[in-house]
This record gives structure tokens, sequence and C-alpha cells, in this order.
């Protein structure tokens, strides 16, 4: 509601300056610092009186006076220098929050927008860092889709590229397996921990004679793009099995998928060829005849020389990038098939894909992936173009993004490369702490410093399902001796637990991981510990769930209390404190002074859209988890002045019960759009 109102506000502003002083002008919108002062605040004035050449007070007392009414917005003042403050109109937002609460949320509509997240390469188990990706994407694809947006979720599958062809290697060459053997093995468990494993030791085999990786290499990777041979037999194993194990885990952390598009069609039917085509065509790319690059094809573009430079000939020799595309060996390079796929995304590329249902889905869930084989009559329509691309792909890789956006504008695709938004984020490292819980020895000087990074090439880092065994488990204890054991056991493997008890440790460890990966902006570098993330106080998931349960329980027992008094039941009960706090004697104690803690509870409740527009115009998530927070935190505070169940005005009583409603409710929205489920206790 709060962005709504703020978006009326902007419309009478812009379209009252326009026709009194005949200037076009952006309004920008502040929130001030303390209630007493409004609830929004614009500087506009200021910069009218740099262009009427008049006092800036002057000319805000002109508008204050002459705006007139704006549904919503009880008066708008002039406060300091110059600046219009407005006050919103309580009983009216009161009102209109109640009714926003109560109605159906927006359908999907407009333009489609592609998010493509997680796009682990399928050679080894995922890691924390892959959560992070992960975790991005998915909260993203929430967020736009609460916002009315038509979302398609995908998830990139290099099941062609050198990772994969490493293992290929290590599986065939190194440890001298039959594809049968492989076969066997990718059906047992923990087959992504096998290959983990093989691919840290591969690693170390190539670097002990880098002549010998590259001839591996060149061969291995020429037979999987090929299709062709015992290497790309072992290829579609491992990567198909692999993919089966980030399915699963990423299903316990509530994140799905609707397509997997895997670079292997790309290949197989012929995406990439007609890429090849085009870039060729439109001289986007060359065939570079001398130097290290002799034999590849390559595109030459230039990055911009930073600001404050003068271009020298030195800066442009220094800026211009040839990123390979095709090697001197004829096999495709990431960026290369990259750019096809991005082409498919926007619809510029004239192909389509054929599609299958992919087997073994976690359970509850439908995943599509790309097949060469024949087309699924049942598969959705994936090929419809998108209007915008958001790539969740972390910061290292921000110069292949540019090389992508590149070469659709050299094909002439300038809209296209503007909508190709690359979603990057900071590496995921571990505190010190944190390293040494999860078996890493460390030296002292790592020990020393605040994070140690993590890398998967070297086999050091924390796989995924371990750092959630450890998350369940370390709750699984907690939550046992708060709750203790009543009702059905859970399923073998969880620690004597009853079923009711297992869940309630799961949302909470799955809210303590989503929420610690969230509540950071995306440049900033994560250092994970569990003790922070588990945390009941401060700015966690489980304080976060922790209000919504103690909410819950407040209007649970009021109407309960209520219902004893009245000899009705307590759904009767609930409807009448409902109809109590509607009218308006409840809506008394949000006016005044003394109820300004009241408003500024109700004003953060109705302030969801606020944050959500903030997070989509910045692609922040962080702004939905901060908000979240403080609205647990705000209710917290509310919770411990007032003195709700015992308050002995019935029409007060009923307010506050609503108040608390409804702040659950928007507790649970916020929640939801995290990724993160609120128990029914903790």
């Amino acid at each position: 509601m709060y962005q709504t109102l703020m978006n009326r506000l902007r419309e009478a502003l812009a379209g009252h300056v326009r026709e009194k002083y005949g200037v076009e002008l952006a309004i920008v919108l502040e929130r001030p610092p303390k209630i007493e002062m409004g609830e929004a605040a614009s500087p506009v004035c200021f910069e009218l009186a740099k262009q009427l050449k008049r006092a800036p007070r002057q000319i805000a007392q002109e508008i204050a006076n002459g705006l007139g009414k704006v549904e919503g917005i009880a008066r708008v003042g002039v406060a300091g220098g110059g600046y219009l403050n407005a006050y919103f109109d309580r009983r009216e937002f009161w009102a209109s929050v109640q009714a926003e609460q109560s109605g159906e949320s927006r359908v999907a509509s407009g333009e489609k927008i592609i998010v493509e997240h997680t796009s682990i390469n399928p050679n080894k188990a995922a890691h924390i860092g892959h959560v992070r990706n992960a975790v991005l994407g998915d909260t993203m694809v929430r967020i736009l889709r609460h916002a009315g947006n038509c979302v398609q979720i995908q998830n990139y599958i290099d099941n062609t590229g050198v990772q994969v062809a490493d293992v290929v290697i290590g599986l065939l060459q190194m440890e001298k397996v039959t594809p049968v053997w492989v076969r066997n093995r990718a059906a047992e468990a923990k087959f992504d921990y096998y290959c983990w494993d093989l691919y840290a030791k591969a690693t170390s085999f190539f670097a002990e004679d880098k002549a010998r990786a590259e001839k591996l290499r060149g061969g291995t990777l020429r037979a999987i793009e090929e299709g062709k041979g015992e290497d790309a037999e072992v290829a579609q194993i491992v990567a198909d099995a692999i993919v089966g194990c980030h399915l699963r885990t990423m299903a316990r952390l509530r994140i799905g998928y609707e397509l997997l598009a895997r670079e292997s069609e790309i290949l197989h039917l012929h995406f990439w060829d007609a890429a090849f085509e085009m870039l060729k065509k439109s001289r986007a790319i060359q065939l570079a005849t001398s130097g290290k690059m002799a034999g590849c094809w390559i595109m030459p573009w230039e990055e911009e020389v930073k600001e404050g430079k003068e271009k020298t000939s030195e800066d442009e020799e220094e800026n211009t990038q040839d990123k390979i595309i095709v090697r001197s060996n004829g096999t495709v390079t990431y960026v290369g098939k990259d750019i096809a796929y991005q082409l498919w995304k926007f619809g510029l590329l004239g192909k389509d894909f054929h599609y299958r249902k992919w087997p073994n889905a976690p359970e509850g869930q439908t995943v599509w992936a790309t097949t060469s084989g024949a087309n699924d009559p049942e598969a959705p329509h994936f090929g419809e173009p998108a209007s915008s691309v958001y790539n969740v792909i972390d910061a290292r890789q921000a110069y292949l993004q540019k090389v992508v956006a590149a070469g659709l504008r050299a094909l002439g695709h300038e809209k296209a490369a503007e909508n190709s938004i690359h979603l990057s984020y900071e590496i995921v490292a571990l505190t010190p702490r944190c390293a040494a819980e999860m078996g890493y020895e460390l030296t002292p000087e790592e020990a020393k410093k605040p994070y140690v990074e993590v890398s998967g090439r070297k086999g050091f880092g924390v796989k995924a399902d371990d750092l959630l065994d450890k998350l369940e488990a370390a709750t699984l204890e907690e939550v046992k001796k708060r709750h203790p054991a009543q009702g059905p056991a859970a399923a073998t493997g969880r620690r004597d637990a009853t079923i009711e008890q297992w869940q309630i440790a799961h949302a909470i460890a799955v809210g303590a991981l989503r929420f610690f990966l969230l509540k950071f902006t995306r440049n900033a570098i994560i250092a994970f510990d569990f003790k922070d993330a588990l945390s009941f106080e401060g700015e966690t998931g489980p304080y976060c769930q922790y209000a919504v349960v103690r909410a819950r329980s407040i209007w649970r027992k009021g109407a309960d209390r209520s219902s004893d008094m009245s000899s009705d039941n307590s759904g009767a009960e609930a409807a009448r404190i409902l109809e109590i706090s509607r009218g308006t004697t409840a809506q008394r104690f949000l006016e005044g002074l003394e109820n300004n803690d009241l408003w500024e509870l109700l004003l953060g409740a109705g302030s969801l859209d606020y944050a959500m527009e903030a997070a989509i115009a910045t692609q922040e998530p962080a702004f939905i988890a901060k908000y979240a927070f403080q609205l647990a935190q705000a209710f917290n505070n509310f919770y411990h002045k007032h003195h709700i169940l015992s308050e002995a005005d019935e029409h007060k009583r009923a307010f506050l019960l609503r108040l608390t409603e409804l702040v659950e409710a928007q507790l649970v929205k916020a929640l939801l759009l995290l990724g993160i489920a609120a128990p029914e206790k903790m």
C-alpha cells in the first residue's frame, strides 16, 4: 500500500508542476527519518528553484496550497528550506491494508521474463557458492511473479564442457573403469560426492603435465561434442546422474525449475551452427591468422575506458578485447554456445529445442529438459520469446557476460543486449570457525583471516547437502528440547525425531540458510557461519520466523480468550474481532502522537510493496530480507510494550489483535518471497 500512495503522490506532484510552472521533472520521494515529519518527502522545490530563480520554500508553500486532494494523503506541508512533506490518511491506510490483505493475489500477465539460475557444471556435488546462486535466482523469480510478471525458470546444464570432460578423463584414463562400471556407480547414492573427489584428483593430474592435459581435453571435448564413443557415453551418464543429485539438493531448499536447457542440444540441434553463420555473416567474429590465437574464431570488441580519463592509443589497445569463440581445434567455447542460447531466449535464432520430461524429478515437481530426440507433444511452449532475461552468474563471469551482450549488439539486437541482465554476486566463503566445524584443517595464517575461500577444483569447500545436514541436526536438537516427542516417528535416519519435530527443524534450517545468503547485498562477499545463521536473535531467518509464531500464538489466544468470555465459538469471535477492528472506533488508536508506535507498525506492515519495488528496480532481494527483519523487530517491540491479551478496553484489544494478524500475514508473505516457511511452533 505504501508504494501505491507514493506513486499517486509522485504523479500528482509531476502533473501539478507541469501545469503550474510548465516544467517536466522526475519527482524524487524519500522516507523522512522521523514519523513526525510525515511518511513521504520531496526535494523537488530545490530543483524548481534553480529553474524559476525563486526561493524553494516559497515554491513549496505554493505547491502545498494548490496541489489539491490526493487520494490517501491527508495533507502536504512544508518543512525546512523547502521540502514538501506528505502525511498519509491513517484511517484510510488502515482500511486499505486490511482490504489488500484479504484480496486475491495478482494474476501473471505481460511479456515473458526468463530467469536462468543455478547452472552448476554437472561434474560434482553442489557447494555453498552454488546455493547462493540458486537462492538468489529463486527469490528473484518469487518477487517478479508476486509483482504480476510471467516468469519462466531455466537451469543451463553445461554437459559438454571442460569440467565434465575432466571427470570423464579421470574415470577412463586415471581410474581405468568401464562405461558399465560408471553406469552402475552413478545409480548409487552420493555419486556427486565421488565425482567431487575425482575432479580434485584430475585437477592435480593435469597440473603435472599441461601438454598432456591439453591433448587429453581436446580429444575428449571433441568426442563429447560430437556425441561419439565411450567418452561421450560416459559424459552423458555422469552429467545426467549429477543433474539428478543437484535437483534433489535444491529441492531441499524449496527450489525448483521448469526447464533444463542442456548444452548438448545447442550443438546437436545445430543452434550453434545457426549462430555461427549469423556471427560470420555480420562480421561480428573473425578468423585469426597469426599470433597466439591463430586458427581461432575471435570476437574483437571494446570495453569503455574508465571515467575521467581521455582515450589514448594505448588505452584503445588495452581495452580492445579478443574473445575466442571457436578454438583452433574446432571446438566451441562456453561463451560461443551461450550466445546461441541467449539468441534463442529472445526468439532471435529461428530455431527451437525438442523437449521431454526429466525422469526422476524431485517429488512434487515437473521438470522438462531439452532433448535431441522426439519432441513430447505435451511440452509447454518454452520457445516463446522473452522480453528480458536474468542470468544469475557470479561476478567473476562478468567479462563473459559482456561478451555475450556484445555478440547480440554486433548482430544488431541492441534491445536484447540491453535486456540481458547479469544478476551477479560475490563468492561465499567460510569463517575460520565454520571451516573448522566442517572438519577442515587450517594453517595458523588461515585461522586469523576473516574468511577462508573455498575451491571446487581443489576439493576444498562445503557441499550443500553436508551444510543442510549439519544445520538440520543442530536445529533438531534445539527443537527436541523445546517440544518433547509427540506423534509418529519421522523417517529412518532422523535422529529419533517425530515427523512434527523434523518438519520444524527442517523449516528453521532452510530459513536460516536462505535468509543468511539473502540479507547481504549481491556485491558483498559472504563469510558463512553456523552460529550466526542459526541465532534466534538479530538479523536472522529464525528471528523472523519466531515473530510469526509469536503473532499467531497471540491471535489464537486472543480469539480463544474472548470466546470463553462471550460463550461463542472461537471462529465467531475471530469474526467479531475483525468487525470491531474495522469500525471507526478502532481507527482512533492510530491518531495522535501517543499512538505513533502503532501507526509505524501498521505503516511497516503496509510497506511490502515498497520493498518489492526496490528489489525489482535494483535486482536486490536483500531489500525483502531487510523488510522482513525490520517488521519482525517492530512487532517484537510492540509485543513487549502493549499487553494485548490483558487489555481491558474491548475495542482496543480487538484493534491490537487485528494489527497483530495483519503483521503476521505480511511477514508470512515476505518470508515466502524469500523461500522461507513459517512453522507453527519453534
